[in-house]
C-alpha cells in the first residue's frame, strides 16, 4: 500500500513553498484529505491510482450524508471538501505520478448566490513575479496581466488597447469598452515600469521588420495579440505559479474590483473604472467583501457559536 500519509505531507510542503494559501487553507486541506485517505485505507485500496470513479462516488456519498465525519455537509463544506480534492488529484497527476483522477467527474453543489472568483493579494503577487522578464515573451505576459489587474479590463479590452492610447509618463490608459464607449484608466507606477519596459525590450522585438498597425500587445510574429491567447496566458501563469485556481482573464479583473473595495475605494469609483452601466451590477462586489468579513467573525468572535 502507499504511504498516503508522506504524499499528503509532500503535498503540504508544495502549498507552502507555492504560498497558494494561508495557514487555515492548509489546515482544511489536511482536514480534508486525511478524512479520503482514511476512507481508502479502510476499503483497502491500495493506490491513488486504483480510485476509480465508482469508489469516490461512494466517498462522496457517505460524507455528504454524515455516515463519514459524523456531521451531514451543507453545500458550502461539500464544495470546500471537493475543491481541496481536486487540489490534491492536481498535484498527484502533475508531480506523483498518478494517471487517473476520479475527482474531475464531480461539481460542487449549486450555490444560490454565483459570486465572482478572485485571487487574494498574495496569489497576484505570487503569479506576477513568476515570470521571467529577461525574454520577451515572458515580460509581455507579465505585462499583460500586470494592465489587467492595475486596470480591471475586459480581455477583449486588453487585446484592443492602441499603443497611442497609452500615456506612460502621466501613467493612464484609455480603452474602448461595451458599446464603444472609451474610458481612460489610471494604473499604478509598477504598471507603468513594466509597460515601458516591454514596449521597448519586447515589442520592439515582435515588430523588428514588420508594418506597423499600432496595437499594444502583439505576438511573437508582430501581429495583434488574440483574446484566445490572452486567456490561455492567463491559464498557464496560474499554472506556473502553483495556483489552486484555474485562473482566466475575468478572474483578473474580479480581482481589481474587489481589493479596491476592499481598501476602501468608493463603489462608484470602481463602477466608473470598470465600465459598468448600472450600478447594480458593481455591487456583487460588495457582497463578495461582506461575505468575507461575515466569514471572519463567525470564526474569530467569542461569542459567534452562542444560541443565547
Amino acid at each position: 500500500m502507499e504511504d498516503y500519509n508522506q504524499i499528503l505531507e509532500r503535498f503540504l510542503d508544495h502549498i507552502r513553498l507555492s504560498r497558494t494559501g494561508s495557514k487555515d487553507t492548509e489546515d482544511a486541506y489536511r482536514r480534508d484529505i486525511s478524512r479520503f485517505i482514511s476512507f481508502l485505507e479502510e476499503e483497502n485500496i491500495q493506490s491513488f491510482n486504483d480510485v476509480t470513479k465508482e469508489i469516490f462516488s461512494s466517498y462522496i456519498t457517505r460524507l455528504r450524508s454524515g455516515d463519514i465525519g459524523g456531521t451531514p455537509l451543507n453545500n458550502s463544506s461539500y464544495a470546500r471538501n471537493l475543491s481541496s480534492l481536486k487540489s490534491f488529484y492536481k498535484y498527484l497527476n502533475r508531480l506523483e505520478g498518478v494517471e487517473s483522477n476520479p475527482v474531475k467527474f464531480f461539481k460542487g453543489a449549486p450555490s444560490r448566490r454565483k459570486l465572482p472568483e478572485f485571487l487574494t493579494f498574495d496569489q497576484m503577487d505570487t503569479m506576477l513575479n513568476s515570470f521571467d522578464i529577461s525574454d520577451p515573451s515572458q515580460l509581455r505576459n507579465r505585462a499583460i496581466i500586470e494592465v489587467m489587474y492595475a486596470c480591471g479590463l475586459r480581455v477583449s479590452e486588453c487585446a484592443g488597447i492602441e499603443l497611442a492610447k497609452v500615456n506612460l509618463k502621466e501613467g493612464f490608459l484609455s480603452v474602448i469598452g461595451k458599446e464603444s464607449k472609451e474610458r481612460m484608466i489610471p494604473f499604478y507606477p509598477r504598471c507603468q515600469w513594466i509597460l515601458g519596459l516591454y514596449i521597448h525590450e519586447a515589442r520592439s522585438v515582435f515588430m523588428e521588420g514588420k508594418e506597423e498597425h499600432g496595437i499594444l500587445f502583439v505576438n511573437q510574429k508582430g501581429k495583434p495579440i488574440s483574446s484566445r491567447s490572452i486567456q490561455m496566458i492567463c491559464e498557464k501563469a496560474g499554472e506556473d505559479a502553483h495556483l489552486s485556481l484555474h485562473v482566466h482573464p475575468h478572474m483578473i479583473r474580479h480581482s481589481f474590483a474587489t481589493h479596491l473595495l476592499d481598501n476602501g475605494a468608493d463603489l462608484r469609483i470602481v463602477q466608473e473604472l470598470l465600465g459598468h452601466e448600472n450600478l447594480t451590477t458593481t455591487q456583487i462586489y460588495t457582497h463578495v467583501t461582506q461575505d468575507r468579513l461575515q466569514q471572519v467573525v463567525q470564526k474569530a468572535h467569542p461569542h459567534a457559536n452562542k444560541k443565547q
